[in-house]
């Protein structure tokens, strides 16, 4: 059960890193305000560093990587276009929609974790570090919204 418990949440982790990374990306060419675009760029490194220690995990249980729900990132995608092409105001735009990624992702997260308790002590702490990366990211978006 631990092993299977793993797996799923280590995908679940994975998806949603790459969902955040990808995310990232489709705000960050429209941000002007440079401490923004800083802030989002240390944010995706921090995603795609966890995502590697992601990959080889699965790969050490034997399992292959999860991609992001399609309809879910064609969505994001759309409403980040729709969104940023319709106000002035692109930064405050991006740190909310990026806002609302976070609070997402967290709640997903901590979803996931519920529902495979069974999961390694050590895929748990992975996901709560991905948690935390989300909510200080939050927590420092506050003064762009």
């Amino acid at each position: 059960m631990e092993s299977r418990d793993s797996i799923k949440l280590l995908k679940e982790c994975d998806a949603g890193s790459k969902m955040a990374v990808t995310s990232l990306d489709d705000v960050m060419e429209k941000v002007e305000n440079e401490n923004l675009k800083k802030l989002f760029q240390e944010t995706k490194d921090h995603h795609a560093k966890l995502g590697n220690e992601i990959h080889a995990l699965l790969i050490e249980y034997g399992s292959e990587e999860k991609e992001p729900n399609p309809m879910a990132k064609g969505m994001s995608k759309m409403k980040t276009n729709f969104m940023m092409g319709m106000k002035d105001e692109t930064d405050e735009v991006a740190a909310d929609l990026i806002t609302d990624g976070c609070n997402m992702g967290i709640k997903s997260l901590y979803k996931y974790m519920n529902q495979y308790p069974a999961a390694d002590s050590k895929v748990k702490e992975l996901c709560q570090r991905l948690i935390s990366i989300e909510d200080q990211l939050r927590k420092e978006l506050r003064s762009y919204l």
